[in-house]
């Protein structure tokens, strides 16, 4: 991810402010989410669900 793409999605994620103050942190958090985003891999059936789902009462 090169500087350009890291300071438009700051900006499009209303980082202006971070971005003009601390503009190092803002591209070292970028990269380490570029990273970690890498790093997951895709879901088989995107229709199955990540966790059964919650039931009323159960676990009380």
């Amino acid at each position: 991810m090169d500087k350009l793409m890291i300071e438009t999605l700051a900006r499009r994620a209303g980082l202006q402010k971070a971005l003009a103050e601390f503009p190092d942190d803002v591209e070292a958090a970028a990269r380490q989410a570029a990273t970690v985003a890498e790093s997951m891999k895709p879901v088989d059936d995107p229709r199955a669900e990540p966790w059964p789902p919650m039931r009323v009462g159960d676990g009380l």
